[in-house]
């Protein structure tokens, strides 16, 4: 991009994420936010790649530029708000250094986001937990492992990235057993293990090191697991699971599911929404407070200390002769 020093494609926009310490999924996003950016400049005007100049991308251009992506590409709201941050954060890069084009760019950071309904978030319950963790067949080197991999989560909330990034040596199984792992932002964070998962752990270890590789939780060459991988092999878990616990079949579940499982349990397990925060790598609160709103019990206990002395507790149900009388009307 012409006017930019050193862009070269967006390179200015990789910088800035990797002075922002930003994963490299991340990145990724970055860059492709603006090859796609690009490409919608040249089809719809004249100008080339080589001669973009800061001008040429304007608050007009952009919005055109969401349009396409939510009306073209059927993009949904989240994505095109992933894809607007990602050009706020290089014209907030640029900012400093070119006050010239101060006006444009503050146009452009005042784009405002769509709106997006958040939904209820999924999550299993003991039983659809229980059946998860029992599909793997424990008499193969694979089934291990893939049980190994979905305690882990359900025990930790660890992300898929968090997870695809564990060594044999992230895992301490001393008499205080913990996880560690690089999460989000490469912020480096410790998680504890119940007993339970550390005792199965050190049978798993032992097994791991006559495998080549280093990754926690290799594939058949030693490497970490793809995150495609991980997800196939969820679902296949998923499908056999589902024949004793049929309630999972209504329920989309992935490696996130499993996330959202641990925080809710730890939720009903009485712990603060703070620590469950520090617990799952946010580094806000507000984030876990989908928790709050998903958690039914939590709500219904809310209401039940509002209820006044003389009324006996539990649900209320009609007298059958109210539906008589109303009938009657």
């Amino acid at each position: 991009m012409r006017g930019v020093p050193q862009t070269g494609n967006g390179s200015q926009c990789l910088s800035a994420g990797t002075q922002r310490n930003l994963s490299d999924n991340t990145i990724a996003s970055y860059r492709d936010t603006w090859r796609l950016l690009i490409k919608h400049v040249c089809t719809t005007t004249t100008t080339r790649a080589d001669q973009i100049r800061l001008e040429n991308i304007d608050r007009d251009m952009v919005t055109a530029f969401l349009d396409h992506l939510s009306n073209e590409r059927a993009n949904t709201a989240a994505t095109r708000n992933a894809r607007l941050t990602a050009i706020r954060v290089l014209y907030a890069h640029i900012l400093p250094d070119h006050p010239e084009h101060a006006e444009t760019i503050r146009r452009i950071l005042t784009i405002p986001p769509a709106k997006i309904a958040k939904p209820m978030i999924s999550y299993l319950n003991e039983d659809e937990t229980d059946a998860l963790l029992a599909a793997p067949d424990t008499s193969t080197w694979t089934g291990r492992r893939d049980q190994m991999m979905l305690a882990l989560t359900v025990n930790t909330g660890l992300r898929i990235s968090e997870l695809i990034g564990l060594a044999t040596t992230s895992i301490h199984t001393g008499n205080s057993p913990y996880i560690e792992c690089e999460g989000k932002g490469r912020k480096h964070r410790a998680t504890p293990i119940s007993a339970k998962t550390r005792d199965q752990m050190r049978a798993y270890l032992n097994e791991r090191t006559a495998r080549p590789g280093s990754a926690l939780f290799p594939g058949p060459r030693g490497n970490a697991l793809s995150r495609d991988a991980i997800e196939r092999r969820l679902a296949t878990h998923v499908r056999t699971a589902t024949k004793p616990c049929p309630s999972l079949s209504s329920k989309y579940v992935t490696m996130h599911t499993l996330r959202h499982t641990t925080a809710m349990n730890l939720l009903h397990a009485g712990v603060d929404i703070t620590v469950i925060a520090l617990w799952l790598g946010h580094e806000q609160t507000s984030t876990t407070d989908i928790y709050l709103h998903a958690d039914m019990k939590t709500k219904n206990a809310a209401l039940e200390k509002t209820r006044p002395p003389e009324v006996a507790p539990g649900t209320y149900t009609a007298d059958p002769g109210i539906l008589t009388w109303f009938e009657a009307l």
